[in-house]
């Protein structure tokens, strides 16, 4: 009986990995119910394990009395002597039970419960052994499937790969070999459930680690990995050493790599691309196959970026149903918005969005164009935000309404204090001049042309000048045909207030009817008074004038007052009404006009 007990003992440590200590105290247990099953106790039992033959002994451990009042726990003196001669009352004596005196019922319990006990065992023996390789690979065979899950042989025990963790694109037969993660261990009243995997982001990662060398000992490094199961994976990786190449590294020699995790992963698309801190490369990177001209910045902090493409890489940037951007946007952390260059440009972004994009690659925009027109208030330097809502809560999203608003109407604005309503006023104010010199500017090169154009008529430009006066040298014939035109100029009424502002007091001596030499150096005195006028700054502003004070600017810009068209079309009586105004200020605000009307005219004149 020795023999086949630990002959059993062995082959339970075999089969099902239990320890040895373990199916021993198992064995401990199943005596112990089936004596407690006949004697209704098991408190004075004993179980004796040998460790020469693995022999098992089961005793009674009784008190030796003078008369017994409890068979199961106490035995007289008389029958003890029996068993030990030198036994005295009140000592205890350990009587051999036989096993096979057991009735069935005793031992069918015993069975049950050492059946349940082994199961228990067993269960948290692999628990322990797989809890511990959850995220790692494992190879099984498939075994059966019911219902789309399929149950994997795991050798010890068997796995569960549900439906939702295959790949769409794979498909099994029986004894396939399958290699899979281990996904999640849970313990369940019919056993242990391991659930496999070959979805999940981490299977590829395994696979990567398995076919390259470099990934499994971190000379190369997996920064991120996102996957649409069945159809594309995208890994970014970068190298913790110079002279290894990440991509390279992972390619593998003439593709043998990348082919093996391909194979393993039944054709599904892989892109391997360098992981780089600068977004804007990253973004690039992560939306290959496709090439990207340029990437743009929108909102850093929202982290929003639009990709420029060309147009015939658009449907590769964007791919089937989406998937490549979306999967660049997972892989990047950015929501990546992707346009071809036409869109681009069609885009209302902006201004300083524009200017960063063409900075960045060699471009450079003029302060006239219209990319760098400001439309919209939340535009505005310096505005908050909390001021932009509450405008946009009054209706007021573009600049144009807001100027257009007298002091009553803003002061009544709803979800704005008085605090709100000066540094909105002081807003408009330090912002509204750079608008006001790109309408001046385009006013002065509308006049500039009609000048031109006028210019064209009258007098010789400044490239004409010096042709007329090499024309009595070379060619004499054109000086006749010069002369005339230039001696009707005069004819004309609007030409004769120009040359009147324009030319210098020598010049307006000189006969109308000069000859052709003579005419043609008063054309060059023209020009050069042109240049110099034009090379001169122009007076537009009030803030402009010499020697006014910047209080007097501030009280003429809080009455709307900025330039000094508007402020010399003011009478007397309109200045002195002006709010703010003292009778010190107007007084002043007449002798800076007195000083400088000479100037101011001059310049009127110059733009009618």
């Amino acid at each position: 009986m020795a023999s086949e007990l630990s002959d059993a003992i062995r082959l339970l440590v075999q089969e099902r990995g239990i320890s040895e200590d373990l199916i021993r105290k198992t064995i401990e247990e199943f005596l112990l119910a089936a004596y407690k099953k006949k004697f209704g106790t098991s408190d004075n039992a004993v179980v004796q394990f040998s460790d020469e033959d693995g022999e098992v002994t089961l005793f009674a451990q009784k008190e030796i009395v003078d008369e017994v009042y409890d068979p199961v726990s106490e035995i007289e003196l008389v029958e003890a002597k029996e068993y030990d001669d030198e036994a005295e009352v009140g000592d205890e004596l350990l009587i051999e039970i036989n096993p096979q005196e057991f009735d069935r019922v005793a031992v069918q319990s015993a069975k049950q419960k050492a059946r349940q006990t082994l199961r228990e065992i067993q269960k948290d023996t692999l628990y322990s052994e797989f809890s511990d390789k959850v995220g790692e690979m494992i190879i099984g065979y498939y075994q059966r499937e019911r219902n789309g899950n399929i149950f994997v042989d795991l050798g010890k025990t068997e796995g569960l790969m549900p439906k939702r963790y295959q790949s769409p694109r794979e498909t099994y037969r029986p004894n396939d070999r399958i290699k899979a993660l281990i996904y999640e261990v849970n313990k369940t009243p019919t056993g242990l459930q391991i659930i496999l995997s070959r979805t999940h982001t981490e299977f590829v990662k395994r696979v990567f680690e398995l076919e390259v060398p470099e990934i499994y000992d971190q000379t190369v490094s997996i920064f991120k990995l996102v996957r649409e199961p069945g159809y594309r994976t995208k890994i970014a990786v970068y190298s913790n050493r110079e002279d290894v190449d990440p991509v390279g590294a992972c390619v593998g020699l003439r593709g043998v790599r990348i082919q093996s995790i391909v194979r393993e992963l039944e054709g599904e698309k892989v892109d391997i691309l360098k992981y780089e801190n600068d977004p804007r490369t990253f973004i690039k990177n992560a939306l290959s196959p496709a090439e990207v001209s340029h990437v743009v910045i929108l909102d850093e902090a929202k982290r929003q970026a639009l990709a420029v493409v060309p147009e015939n890489q658009l449907s590769l940037a964007i791919g089937k149903q989406g998937l490549n951007v979306r999967l660049a946007n997972r892989l990047a952390d950015w929501n990546i918005d992707v346009k071809t260059e036409a869109q681009f440009g069609e885009m209302d972004i902006a201004a300083e969005t524009k200017r960063a994009v063409s900075a960045l690659f060699g471009e450079s925009i003029g302060p006239g164009e219209e990319e760098e027109e400001i439309t919209r208030i939340s535009e505005l330097p310096g505005i908050t935000d909390s001021l932009v809502t509450a405008l946009k809560g009054n209706g007021l999203e573009y600049i144009e309404d807001l100027v257009a608003l007298s002091e009553e109407e803003m002061n009544a604005l709803t979800g704005l204090d008085e605090n709100d309503v000066k540094e909105l006023r002081q807003t408009i104010a330090e912002s509204v001049e750079i608008i006001e010199e790109q309408e001046e500017a385009a006013e002065a090169a509308g006049a500039e042309e009609a000048e031109e154009g006028e210019g064209s008529e009258e007098e010789p430009s400044e490239e004409e000048a010096p042709a007329a006066e090499e024309v009595p040298e070379d060619e004499p014939a054109a000086e006749a045909e010069e002369a005339p035109e230039l001696a009707e100029v005069p004819e004309q009424p609007e030409a004769e207030t120009a040359p009147e502002a324009e030319v210098e007091p020598e010049a307006e001596d000189a006969p109308a009817e000069a000859e052709a030499p003579e005419t043609a150096a008063t054309a060059e005195v023209d020009a050069e008074a042109e240049e110099e006028e034009e090379e001169g700054d122009e007076i537009t502003f009030v803030s402009e004038l010499p020697n006014i004070s910047d209080e007097l600017v501030e009280k003429l810009k809080a009455n709307n007052i900025e330039e000094v068209l508007d402020l010399l079309e003011l009478s007397e009586e309109q200045l002195t009404e002006l709010e703010g105004f003292s009778a010190e200020d107007v007084a002043e605000v007449r002798q800076i006009i007195s000083e400088n009307v000479e100037v101011i005219e001059q310049d009127e004149e110059e733009e009618e």
